[in-house]
């Protein structure tokens, strides 16, 4: 991500609206890089955990509560780079509000600011409507974990229900806990078509062979 914006901004000093910021995963990740952060996200509960990570890795962002279709209203001053990564506008499950959160993110952009987002590969993932992740395995000091999806497509074969489950031991004993959202089947070609409602030109896509990173992302400005 460093790389992709230093690409399209230069060396300057940049700041930085992490509009879905969850836990703070890319807000900390930025500061710790030497931008200026805001971080908000529609959990209030995403927001605290955040807070405590950024303390614990001696960051200081600006957090703060607020839904990606209404940060107008919910955050002041405006940015050189808005991001949305890992997922979040699928989120939203129709096109109209995704062209009201693609304006909403736009108002908080200075001129000619860049916006940079990240979904799944759901060009491919339509294709194969996979009902279940891989598990994957992590052993840390309080014990192993064990986390996988399993996915429930809706009858229009678009939309899916997501449940996320986490199997953890601790001295010999298991715990399973799960969590569950709905998401879109959200293709490049429905963003790359409600981005420029929204007002947002020279819209690109790039693969994750190109970035690294493990998600398709999409780059657009003011």
């Amino acid at each position: 991500m460093d790389k992709l914006i230093r690409e399209e901004i230069g060396e300057a000093q940049v700041s930085i609206l992490d509009c879905s910021c969850g836990i703070g995963t890319q807000a900390i990740g930025l500061a710790l890089r030497g931008y200026t952060v805001t971080g908000t996200d529609i959990s209030t509960q995403a927001i605290n955990r955040a807070r405590r990570e950024a303390e614990l890795f001696g960051v200081s962002i600006n957090f703060g509560v607020a839904d990606i279709r209404d940060l107008e209203k919910r955050v002041s001053g405006s940015f050189d780079v808005v991001i949305s990564y890992d997922n979040s506008l699928p989120h939203l499950l129709n096109d109209d509000d995704l062209e009201v959160a693609a304006r909403s993110i736009r108002s908080k952009l200075r001129d000619n600011g860049l916006f940079l987002a990240s979904i799944r590969d759901y060009d491919k993932i339509l294709k194969e409507r996979a009902k279940s992740t891989l598990p994957q395995v992590f052993d840390d000091a309080e014990g192993r974990r064990i986390i996988f999806q399993v996915w429930d497509w809706q009858g229009d074969g678009r939309n899916h229900l997501f449940h996320l489950f986490i199997l953890r031991e601790t001295h010999g004993d298991w715990k399973v806990s799960r969590y569950s959202s709905q998401y879109r089947g959200l293709c490049r070609e429905e963003l790359t078509e409600i981005l420029p409602r929204a007002g947002f030109t020279g819209i690109r896509w790039l693969m994750p062979e190109e970035t690294g990173y493990y998600q398709p992302v999409v780059i657009a400005r003011k």
